[in-house]
Protein backbone atom coordinates (compact mmCIF):
# COMPACT_ATOMS: atom_id res chain seq x y z
CA UNK A 1 0.00 0.00 0.00
CA UNK A 2 3.08 2.41 -0.55
CA UNK A 3 0.70 3.55 -3.96
CA UNK A 4 -1.00 7.05 -3.23
CA UNK A 5 -4.56 6.64 -4.05
CA UNK A 6 -7.02 9.42 -3.87
CA UNK A 7 -10.57 7.51 -2.97
CA UNK A 8 -13.38 8.85 -5.13
CA UNK A 9 -11.71 11.49 -7.27
CA UNK A 10 -12.72 12.08 -10.85
CA UNK A 11 -10.92 14.87 -12.71
CA UNK A 12 -14.21 16.78 -13.52
CA UNK A 13 -14.85 17.55 -10.19
CA UNK A 14 -12.91 20.59 -9.80
CA UNK A 15 -15.94 22.14 -11.96
CA UNK A 16 -18.52 19.91 -10.77
CA UNK A 17 -18.10 21.75 -7.86
CA UNK A 18 -16.54 24.59 -8.28
CA UNK A 19 -18.56 27.48 -6.33
CA UNK A 20 -20.54 28.46 -9.46
CA UNK A 21 -21.80 25.28 -9.73
CA UNK A 22 -22.83 24.39 -6.26
CA UNK A 23 -24.78 28.30 -6.41
CA UNK A 24 -26.57 26.49 -8.66
CA UNK A 25 -27.10 22.97 -7.27
CA UNK A 26 -28.09 24.74 -3.73
CA UNK A 27 -30.91 26.79 -6.09
CA UNK A 28 -31.65 22.92 -6.98
CA UNK A 29 -31.65 21.32 -3.71
CA UNK A 30 -34.33 23.46 -2.73
CA UNK A 31 -36.55 22.26 -5.57
CA UNK A 32 -35.72 18.87 -4.78
CA UNK A 33 -36.59 19.30 -1.44
CA UNK A 34 -40.14 20.62 -2.15
CA UNK A 35 -40.92 18.12 -4.61
CA UNK A 36 -39.29 15.17 -1.96
CA UNK A 37 -41.64 16.36 0.50
CA UNK A 38 -44.89 16.10 -1.32
CA UNK A 39 -44.10 12.46 -1.87
CA UNK A 40 -42.05 12.08 -5.44
CA UNK A 41 -39.25 9.54 -5.61
CA UNK A 42 -36.15 10.24 -5.14
CA UNK A 43 -35.11 8.85 -8.90
CA UNK A 44 -37.92 10.75 -10.71
CA UNK A 45 -36.88 13.98 -9.28
CA UNK A 46 -33.32 13.25 -9.54
CA UNK A 47 -34.00 12.94 -13.40
CA UNK A 48 -35.85 15.73 -13.20
CA UNK A 49 -34.11 18.36 -11.28
CA UNK A 50 -31.24 16.76 -12.59
CA UNK A 51 -32.00 17.49 -16.79
CA UNK A 52 -33.28 20.64 -16.02
CA UNK A 53 -30.22 22.03 -14.74
CA UNK A 54 -27.87 19.79 -16.87
CA UNK A 55 -26.12 18.68 -13.86
CA UNK A 56 -23.74 15.74 -14.34
CA UNK A 57 -24.21 11.96 -13.05
CA UNK A 58 -21.73 13.05 -10.10
CA UNK A 59 -23.89 16.33 -9.19
CA UNK A 60 -27.17 14.60 -9.28
CA UNK A 61 -25.80 12.06 -6.72
CA UNK A 62 -24.19 14.52 -4.81
CA UNK A 63 -27.84 16.29 -4.62
CA UNK A 64 -29.99 13.21 -3.91
CA UNK A 65 -27.47 12.20 -1.04
CA UNK A 66 -27.32 15.68 0.69
CA UNK A 67 -31.61 15.86 0.44
CA UNK A 68 -34.02 14.26 2.86
CA UNK A 69 -37.55 14.94 3.07
CA UNK A 70 -38.14 17.13 6.66
CA UNK A 71 -40.02 14.06 7.47
CA UNK A 72 -36.72 11.99 7.06
CA UNK A 73 -34.49 14.73 8.77
CA UNK A 74 -36.20 14.70 11.90
CA UNK A 75 -36.78 11.27 12.10
CA UNK A 76 -33.34 10.65 12.10
CA UNK A 77 -32.49 13.39 14.68
CA UNK A 78 -34.40 11.89 16.96
CA UNK A 79 -32.40 8.54 16.92
CA UNK A 80 -29.23 10.15 16.76
CA UNK A 81 -27.15 9.69 20.36
CA UNK A 82 -25.27 12.98 21.17
CA UNK A 83 -22.63 10.65 22.32
CA UNK A 84 -22.06 7.18 22.88
CA UNK A 85 -22.01 6.36 27.06
CA UNK A 86 -18.84 5.07 28.17
CA UNK A 87 -18.65 0.88 27.93
CA UNK A 88 -20.61 0.58 24.75
CA UNK A 89 -20.72 -1.44 21.94
CA UNK A 90 -20.80 0.16 18.50
CA UNK A 91 -22.38 -1.95 15.49
CA UNK A 92 -20.38 -0.28 12.20
CA UNK A 93 -21.56 -0.22 8.68
CA UNK A 94 -17.75 -1.15 7.79
CA UNK A 95 -17.27 -0.53 3.92
CA UNK A 96 -19.93 3.01 4.70
CA UNK A 97 -17.93 4.23 7.43
CA UNK A 98 -14.28 3.11 6.32
CA UNK A 99 -14.56 4.48 2.53
CA UNK A 100 -16.21 7.90 3.35
CA UNK A 101 -12.72 8.37 5.33
CA UNK A 102 -10.87 7.53 2.87
CA UNK A 103 -12.52 9.69 0.37
CA UNK A 104 -11.92 12.96 2.79
CA UNK A 105 -8.26 11.29 3.61
CA UNK A 106 -7.80 11.58 -0.29
CA UNK A 107 -9.17 15.14 -0.22
CA UNK A 108 -12.42 13.78 -2.89
CA UNK A 109 -15.63 15.55 -2.83
CA UNK A 110 -17.67 15.09 0.51
CA UNK A 111 -20.64 16.61 1.41
CA UNK A 112 -22.42 17.87 4.20
CA UNK A 113 -25.92 16.94 3.98
CA UNK A 114 -29.56 17.65 5.64
CA UNK A 115 -29.93 14.78 8.25
CA UNK A 116 -26.12 15.58 9.49
CA UNK A 117 -24.34 12.66 8.22
CA UNK A 118 -21.44 13.49 6.04
CA UNK A 119 -21.38 10.94 3.14
CA UNK A 120 -19.35 10.62 -0.30
CA UNK A 121 -20.48 9.71 -4.27
CA UNK A 122 -17.02 7.10 -4.29
CA UNK A 123 -19.75 4.37 -4.70
CA UNK A 124 -18.34 0.38 -3.98
CA UNK A 125 -20.13 -1.22 -7.11
CA UNK A 126 -18.91 -5.03 -5.38
CA UNK A 127 -15.15 -4.14 -5.52
CA UNK A 128 -12.99 -2.66 -2.91
CA UNK A 129 -9.26 -2.88 -2.11
CA UNK A 130 -6.83 -1.39 0.80
CA UNK A 131 -5.36 2.06 -0.25
CA UNK A 132 -2.76 3.86 1.55
CA UNK A 133 -5.50 5.49 3.38
CA UNK A 134 -6.82 2.81 5.19
CA UNK A 135 -4.88 2.40 8.35
CA UNK A 136 -5.38 6.53 8.63
CA UNK A 137 -9.48 6.15 8.57
CA UNK A 138 -8.57 3.06 11.27
CA UNK A 139 -6.73 5.27 13.50
CA UNK A 140 -9.34 7.89 12.90
CA UNK A 141 -12.41 5.65 14.15
CA UNK A 142 -9.49 4.63 16.80
CA UNK A 143 -9.22 7.67 18.53
CA UNK A 144 -13.27 8.85 18.65
CA UNK A 145 -13.58 4.94 20.09
CA UNK A 146 -11.06 5.46 22.72
CA UNK A 147 -12.24 9.07 23.25
CA UNK A 148 -15.59 7.57 24.61
CA UNK A 149 -14.34 4.71 26.40
CA UNK A 150 -16.11 2.50 24.05
CA UNK A 151 -16.33 -0.99 25.20
CA UNK A 152 -16.47 -2.87 21.44
CA UNK A 153 -17.08 -2.15 18.19
CA UNK A 154 -18.33 -4.81 15.78
CA UNK A 155 -17.61 -3.99 12.19
CA UNK A 156 -19.83 -5.77 9.44
CA UNK A 157 -18.82 -5.93 6.09
CA UNK A 158 -20.34 -7.19 3.19
CA UNK A 159 -19.40 -10.55 1.95
CA UNK A 160 -20.05 -10.42 -1.46
CA UNK A 161 -18.07 -7.37 -1.75
CA UNK A 162 -14.52 -8.08 -3.40
CA UNK A 163 -11.41 -8.42 -0.36
CA UNK A 164 -14.62 -8.03 2.05
CA UNK A 165 -11.85 -10.54 4.13
CA UNK A 166 -8.67 -8.89 3.72
CA UNK A 167 -9.98 -5.87 5.19
CA UNK A 168 -11.52 -7.78 8.00
CA UNK A 169 -8.05 -9.26 8.66
CA UNK A 170 -6.93 -5.40 8.26
CA UNK A 171 -9.72 -4.20 11.04
CA UNK A 172 -8.53 -7.15 13.52
CA UNK A 173 -4.73 -6.77 13.02
CA UNK A 174 -5.14 -2.40 13.40
CA UNK A 175 -7.15 -2.54 16.45
CA UNK A 176 -5.89 -5.77 18.17
CA UNK A 177 -3.60 -3.59 20.93
CA UNK A 178 -6.91 -1.15 21.09
CA UNK A 179 -8.78 -0.26 24.54
CA UNK A 180 -12.05 -1.52 23.26
CA UNK A 181 -12.56 -5.24 22.07
CA UNK A 182 -13.02 -5.72 17.91
CA UNK A 183 -15.57 -7.74 16.15
CA UNK A 184 -15.63 -8.51 12.54
CA UNK A 185 -18.13 -9.86 10.51
CA UNK A 186 -18.43 -10.64 6.84
CA UNK A 187 -21.56 -11.33 5.98
CA UNK A 188 -24.90 -11.16 3.80
CA UNK A 189 -27.28 -8.84 4.17
CA UNK A 190 -25.46 -6.07 6.58
CA UNK A 191 -28.22 -3.77 6.10
CA UNK A 192 -30.67 -5.97 7.51
CA UNK A 193 -28.77 -6.71 10.37
CA UNK A 194 -27.59 -3.32 11.29
CA UNK A 195 -31.30 -2.33 10.71
CA UNK A 196 -32.34 -4.17 13.87
CA UNK A 197 -29.84 -3.36 16.18
CA UNK A 198 -28.20 -0.32 17.86
CA UNK A 199 -26.03 1.95 18.35
CA UNK A 200 -25.11 1.87 14.66
CA UNK A 201 -22.36 3.98 12.59
CA UNK A 202 -23.41 4.07 9.33
CA UNK A 203 -24.70 7.35 6.98
CA UNK A 204 -27.00 4.58 4.66
CA UNK A 205 -30.32 6.13 4.58
CA UNK A 206 -32.14 2.94 4.79
CA UNK A 207 -30.07 1.91 7.87
CA UNK A 208 -30.83 5.44 9.47
CA UNK A 209 -34.21 5.12 9.20
CA UNK A 210 -35.20 1.31 10.42
CA UNK A 211 -32.21 1.03 13.12
CA UNK A 212 -33.31 1.64 16.52
CA UNK A 213 -30.26 4.69 17.32
CA UNK A 214 -26.99 5.47 15.61
CA UNK A 215 -24.10 7.92 16.34
CA UNK A 216 -22.58 10.03 13.92
CA UNK A 217 -18.96 9.09 14.16
CA UNK A 218 -18.02 10.11 10.88
CA UNK A 219 -18.90 13.52 11.63
CA UNK A 220 -16.84 13.76 14.84
CA UNK A 221 -14.08 11.88 13.43
CA UNK A 222 -13.81 14.20 10.40
CA UNK A 223 -14.15 17.15 12.87
CA UNK A 224 -11.54 15.80 15.11
CA UNK A 225 -8.98 15.08 11.72
CA UNK A 226 -9.95 19.08 10.57
CA UNK A 227 -11.50 17.66 7.59
CA UNK A 228 -14.53 18.76 8.32
CA UNK A 229 -15.26 22.09 7.00
CA UNK A 230 -14.09 20.38 3.48
CA UNK A 231 -17.66 18.89 3.58
CA UNK A 232 -19.83 20.87 0.33
CA UNK A 233 -23.00 22.40 2.03
CA UNK A 234 -25.79 21.67 -0.80
CA UNK A 235 -28.69 22.75 0.62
Amino acid sequence: MNKTTKRGFDPADGANFAPEAVIKMKKAAHEIRFLLNRGYSAEKVSTFVGNHYLFTGRQRMALIRSVSTDEQAAARTRKRLRAPEPGAVLNFDGFNTIITLEVALSGSPIFDCMDGTVRDIAGLRGTYRLIDKTDPALSAIGRVLEKHKAKRANFYLDAPVSNSGRLGQRIREWFASASFETEVFVINQVDRVLCGLDHVVSHDSVILDHCGSWYNLVREALEDEGLLDRAIRLW
